[in-house]
């Protein structure tokens, strides 16, 4: 018997460990998630003002839901106070298990973020995921007799204070510097034409369509091979799916962007020869100070070197307003979603380096300095 609670501590410890430090290279990601659980809650009527509330929390939650995390899994390994740790755990597991049935069975949520955008699991993979974990935990909490504590009796309470402060330190770093590693699809190296085109292997959804036609107060449906004559009115068209499709979606669908006058220049722009700088604003809130003066040296550098540069941002009125009228930088501003903004860029501003649709660099703010120096 003690070798299998001894099995399974470490199995959940490990675990909830690498979820914490997966979710930790990229905290937005799970604040973003979060956010899209809260607004469709809300959306839907639970307790809108608490949703509304907690969607204006959620990057503190993400930070906190992260660390808690690790320090539960370092807890539960060095066998510190195993009684509340496994108690928190539980709780922990039922939570997320709700989580997970929630998008499984709703179908209103894609996935529930569990190991970030590095390891994305399907629904019924992080649900059976889930049930396991909380099957160990209930195992571990009748036999918790068994776990016994690492070494002395500071040492798990010295890991367990120095994983929180080490994983805290973690995502304030990346918050400020961009994730350590990027797995979405504006990574460096990617070519963000391709990855806007259909996948080769890609299978469509099959659809059958019915047209609605009214004659003499009556409406009927009909199929696309049996359309009525001349004297039927038509009315509407009812679209069914009837085979669901794999591989349909490229992996960026919704990058575009817009100048000034409201033309698409996505193809065009992308599709230029040279080097050239895209500067990914998702708004003005929060002020300038601290990036201001490093775009003023990336400003001048481009002009130098004569490497366009575009102002990427989702708030055209106030960049245009800061770049063009309040300092005369007169850069093209280009309008994006701020969705789009969000998943492109984590910190705001994030500066890309492009050659071509290839992203040559990502830097955050905090690095526009070494993207000046990378540019030679």
């Amino acid at each position: 018997m003690k070798l299998s609670v001894t099995i399974a501590r470490i199995i959940v410890g490990v675990l909830f460990i690498f979820s914490g430090l997966v979710k930790a290279i990229d905290p937005l990601g799970l604040t973003y998630k979060m956010q899209e659980f809260f607004e469709v809650w809300g959306r839907e009527g639970y307790a809108t003002i608490v949703m509304n509330w907690m969607y204006n929390h959620t990057f503190l939650f993400s930070i906190i839901m992260i660390t808690f995390e690790v320090a539960l899994g370092v807890a539960l390994l060095t066998g510190f106070s195993k009684k509340l740790v496994l108690r928190a755990l539980l709780g922990l597991m039922f939570f997320f298990t709700f989580l997970t049935s929630y998008v499984l069975f709703s179908g209103k949520i894609a996935t529930c973020g569990c190991f970030g955008d590095c390891i994305p699991l399907t629904p019924i993979q992080t649900f059976t995921k889930d049930i396991i974990l909380l099957l160990l935990i209930i195992f571990l909490l009748l036999k918790q007799q068994y776990i016994q504590p690492l070494g002395k009796e500071m040492l798990p309470l010295i890991l367990v204070l120095l994983s929180t402060m080490g994983v805290t330190m973690l995502q304030m770093h990346v918050i400020k510097h961009l994730p350590l590693t990027d797995c979405l699809p504006y990574k460096k190296g990617n070519d963000l034409l391709q990855l806007r085109k259909m996948p080769a292997n890609a299978i469509p959804d099959k659809f059958d369509y019915g047209f609605i036609y009214e004659k003499g107060g009556v409406k009927k449906t009909f199929g696309t091979n049996e359309l009525p004559d001349s004297t039927w009115n038509y009315v509407d068209r009812k679209e069914t799916l009837i085979q669901k499709g794999s591989n349909n979606v490229p992996l960026i669908n919704d990058f575009s962007l817009t100048d000034s006058a409201g033309v698409d220049v996505t193809e065009s722009l992308l599709s230029q020869n040279g080097r050239y700088y895209l500067f990914f604003l998702k708004d003005m809130e929060g002020g300038t100070m601290r990036w201001s003066m490093a775009f003023t040296n990336l400003w001048k550098k481009a002009k130098e070197q004569k490497i366009p540069l575009y102002i990427v941002t989702a708030d055209k009125e106030n960049s245009t307003t800061f770049f063009n009228k309040t300092n005369q930088y007169a850069v093209p501003i280009l309008t994006c979603d701020a969705t789009v903004i969000k998943t492109a860029a984590r910190a705001t501003p994030t500066l890309f380096l492009m050659k071509g649709p290839v992203v040559q660099g990502k830097w955050s703010w905090a690095d526009i300095k070494k993207a000046v120096g990378n540019s030679n």
